[in-house]
């Protein structure tokens, strides 16, 4: 007699359910109010390894799981990357890697598709802006 195996399919994750910082943490289980404490450089730098600590957590809620793996080079690895011009701070594309050592972003900073890049850029910019150019927008 042959048993069948019973398989339970995780449901589909609609990344686009992360909408604020807060929903990212909440989505991986972490305590918002809990942010790291950074000593030992000047002030003025502070603020921007905090953004990308937020950065970070907005990438795992939206990756859901999925982590890059940087030995293979078939992986599918986008960086969203927004261009940045005298008139203002741009979204109109991202990155696209693999097997090259060029890197514009953190390695941690990616998603497996150019939909999920395009959404952060589109749904954190200030978040973005801050880090990247260590601007607060008010």
């Amino acid at each position: 007699m042959t048993t069948k195996k019973t398989t339970t399919k995780k449901p589909v994750f609609d990344f686009k359910t992360i909408k604020t910082i807060e929903d990212a943490f909440t989505k991986c289980g972490y305590d918002s109010t809990k942010l790291p404490e950074v000593l030992g450089i000047p002030e003025k730098f502070r603020k921007q390894l905090i953004d990308c600590f937020l950065l970070m957590i907005v990438f795992e809620a939206i990756n859901d799981g999925w982590e890059p793996d940087f030995s293979n080079h078939n992986q599918g690895k986008y960086y969203p990357w927004p261009w940045v011009s005298s008139s203002g701070f741009g979204f109109s594309h991202s990155h696209y890697g693999y097997g090259h050592a060029l890197t514009f972003v953190g390695s941690r900073l990616c998603t497996d598709t150019r939909e999920k890049a395009l959404y952060i850029l589109d749904q954190f910019p200030d978040l973005w802006k801050s880090w990247l150019l260590n601007v607060t927008t008010k």
